[in-house]
């Protein structure tokens, strides 16, 4: 009987299961709108991180959105082809080598600003004031992520 009672537990009560949930919720509103462009939620984050930092090697991103190599290479592989981000070659083995934003990439972002406020848009009207102004606390508390307005 108690095992019926852990999953009940962990049911209704798992904070994880319900952050995920949200996650790829918000994720498809902002894929949507950017599908247009050839751009997906993920490599708009990293898109904005290198644009923001830059320049900046790799493990450096990945420490600081807390990606796994193997997610960060993927999408930094895309970004890399279409020409959005550049490496700085700068005499080492690659890995070290710090990425930028190319002015594609800069263009891109100036493109995506009003499907991206669609999708920004539709996120808030789903969480809600509350919900916003807890998610933009929390990653500023506990991540450094900027606060915003």
């Amino acid at each position: 009987m108690k095992s019926k009672e852990n999953i009940e537990q962990i049911a209704c009560e798992c904070l994880l299961s319900r952050a995920r949930i949200l996650n790829r919720v918000l994720t498809v509103f902002y894929d949507d709108e950017l599908r247009s462009y050839g751009l997906k939620a993920t490599q708009l984050n990293l898109l904005v991180f290198v644009a923001r930092v830059g320049p900046v090697r790799r493990i450096d991103i990945g420490k600081r959105l807390h990606l796994d190599p193997s997610t960060l290479t993927r999408n930094l592989k895309i970004m890399l082809t279409n020409g959005w981000v550049e490496e700085r070659i700068d005499g080492e083995d690659g890995r070290g080598s710090p990425l930028q934003v190319t002015v594609k990439g800069r263009d891109l972002l100036s493109q995506i600003v009003p499907s991206w406020k669609k999708a920004q848009d539709r996120a808030r009207t789903l969480i809600g004031d509350e919900g916003e102004t807890l998610l933009k606390r929390l990653a500023a508390n506990k991540f450094g992520f900027p606060s915003g307005r």
